[in-house]
């Protein structure tokens, strides 16, 4: 089963040695998304609501260049620096995927890269 490998500069560029996204049997897999603005590469201003916006973009840029979209995320991975963040993530979150309620792991982790504060990454099929 070949792999295909998912690269567009609607997404951040990948910043080591690793994929935006992988395919394999009709599922996608997406590499952790941080707020990076594509454009600038830099991390967006703001706190946990601006960066949970810039990160769900992010993935819907990857899942775009993948063939799928949010309607079709399966399982979502969520790293939040302070479980404190939690409420206002989950607001934004909830709007990004309104009724479609893909399975979902919250985990609190000691850091993340460049200091932002949440970090998600899907899987979806196409």
């Amino acid at each position: 089963m070949p792999i295909a490998f998912v690269s567009t500069e609607q997404a951040p560029k990948a910043i080591g040695p690793y994929s935006q996204a992988t395919i394999v049997n009709g599922m996608v897999f997406t590499a952790g998304q941080i707020a990076f603005n594509p454009a600038t590469m830099e991390i967006v201003g703001g706190g946990i609501r601006e960066q949970t916006e810039r990160v769900l973009a992010n993935l819907k840029a990857v899942l775009a260049a993948a063939g799928s979209d949010l309607s079709r995320v399966v399982k979502t991975t969520v790293f939040l620096v302070d479980m404190q963040d939690f409420p206002a993530m989950n607001e934004v979150y909830a709007q990004a995927f309104g009724e479609h309620k893909p399975a979902r792991s919250t985990v609190a982790v000691a850091g993340l890269p460049r200091g932002v504060r949440v970090e998600i990454d899907v899987i979806a099929t196409i």
